[in-house]
């Protein structure tokens, strides 16, 4: 009998020293998310930008309070929150874009690993379903993370994707003489708190 209760007491321990050294920390991003879409056309270069993004998250840390792993992460912006400060190109980008029946651009995650630059600077590589135009396609991100002086998590990061591969049509404008390129560059910036 005694030998079962020093069996229990040595799991119940191992499990605590355990999720202390492997603790999984939720963060939500709080202020100020900006995500951007830039891109090319015959006539000139473009930008799109929304500072409404949602974006949950959670990092394994280890007793030290470095950052381990990530082991969920969800983000979300509504298409229509983009703006280029012109409603002509909104309207033809929201077009392309099917924000009418889709009207999120959203990422989940799949897996991650993250590697240690120093004791606040990482590199996560992680694999997410990328959904744009109503459409998913697996994706990988490389992002730069910072952990700040308030505890805060600080992402960021940039990819290139092709409209095409998201069944989107390049919008044009002025009766089809200017045409945008393919390809755009997704650009992401958002802080993270517990």
């Amino acid at each position: 009998m005694n030998n079962i209760k020093i069996l229990i007491a040595l799991l119940v321990s191992t499990v605590i020293f355990t999720s202390q050294i492997n603790g999984q920390v939720k963060y939500t991003a709080k202020g100020k998310s900006e995500f951007k879409l830039t891109g090319t056309s015959t006539m000139h270069d473009w930008e799109m930008t929304s500072s409404s993004a949602t974006c949950d998250a959670v990092f394994t840390t280890d007793a030290t309070g470095k950052l381990t792993g990530l082991t969920n992460m969800s983000f979300k912006t509504p298409a229509k929150m983009l703006k280029s400060g012109k409603g002509a190109m909104d309207k033809n980008a929201y077009k392309a874009l099917k924000a009418d029946s889709n009207p999120d651009i959203s990422a989940v995650l799949t897996s991650a690993t993250i590697k240690t630059i120093d004791s606040k600077n990482y590199t996560i590589t992680s694999q997410v379903k990328l959904n744009i135009a109503g459409k998913s396609v697996n994706t990988t991100l490389v992002s730069n993370a910072k952990i700040n002086a308030d505890n805060t998590i600080s992402i960021s990061g940039e990819k290139k994707i092709a409209m095409t591969d998201y069944d989107m049509k390049p919008p044009s404008f002025m009766l089809g003489s200017v045409k945008t390129g393919n390809d755009v560059v997704l650009k992401y910036n958002v802080t993270l708190s517990k």
